[in-house]
């Protein structure tokens, strides 16, 4: 079968064009490569790296995964806006479904690193907040747009307060504001950050580090971090997905507007 055409994953093909798998020795790397759409992630790239995970876990040529994006982006996000060649369902839909690979990251057997090589923000962010450990380029920015587009994200509010605090939460959530690699590493939600010609080389030794290091002991730790880390409330986010802010955030977005809700004094051009 045509692989440009969407199809269920099968061996080392993640069931969408824009991820490529690859194996160098033991270690698997795993690149978003959308960069017509800036790597916006589609439903199948969100199902595309939860698969990753599982087929690492499940292969014992493999000791560990490295995620990675193109260019100068890591992962923005999701694309609202729709398109590409596996968009089988429309973004907002597939939030609601089992599609994200979050929880799969924070629970995966091997360790998994994350490469953030640029821009990251709102879905790329919790990859690398989920991930076992996060290297970045010292170009690389991060953001937190969800209230953007009235989505109540349960997952980040929860993460980002046992990481960085209630107060500074607050800030990145409500504010929306972009900011560097020096603050995310100052502020803890990143392990390291290194100059941006030496990141691969960086993120496959660190990769290499953590793969040294015992299965079931590390998984026992692995185990009291996320009990730390505690769980999100996935009611109270799976409703707001539904509800009309975000039917709004996410045509707003669309149409590269503030939404309604926004005072008309406060309203900027283009998206938010």
């Amino acid at each position: 079968m045509n692989a440009e055409s969407p199809r269920p994953p099968e061996g080392d093909w993640l069931g969408t064009p824009f991820l490529k798998f690859r194996r160098e020795g033991p270690i698997a790397v795993c690149t978003l490569d959308r960069p017509e759409a800036r790597n916006a992630m589609t439903p199948a790239m969100y199902f595309g790296i939860r698969y990753a995970v599982g087929r690492v876990n499940a292969d014992p040529d493999l000791a560990g995964l490295l995620i990675t994006g193109t260019g100068d982006v890591f992962a923005p996000g999701g694309d609202m806006g729709g398109g590409g060649a596996d968009d089988w369902i429309t973004f907002g839909s597939a939030l609601g479904m089992d599609v994200t690979p979050f929880d799969a990251l924070r629970s995966s057997v091997k360790p998994i690193v994350s490469a953030v090589n640029g821009l990251c923000q709102g879905g790329g962010l919790q990859i690398a907040l989920c991930s076992d450990v996060a290297v970045v380029s010292d170009r690389a920015t991060f953001r937190v747009p969800e209230l953007f587009r009235g989505i109540a994200d349960t997952y980040y509010s929860q993460m980002l307060a046992r990481v960085v605090g209630p107060v500074r939460t607050r800030d990145l959530m409500f504010t929306g504001r972009t900011f560097a690699a020096q603050e995310a590493l100052a502020w803890g939600m990143v392990a390291r950050v290194v100059p941006h010609d030496d990141l691969p080389d960086a993120a496959r030794e660190v990769l290499a580090q953590c793969c040294r290091t015992a299965p079931a002991a590390r998984a026992v730790v692995k185990s009291s971090l996320d009990a730390y880390l505690g769980l999100f409330d996935r009611i109270g986010m799976s409703t707001s997905l539904g509800a009309p802010e975000a039917v709004e955030g996410f045509r707003a977005f669309k149409e590269r507007r503030s939404p309604e809700w926004v005072h008309p004094a406060l309203r900027l051009d283009g998206r938010l």
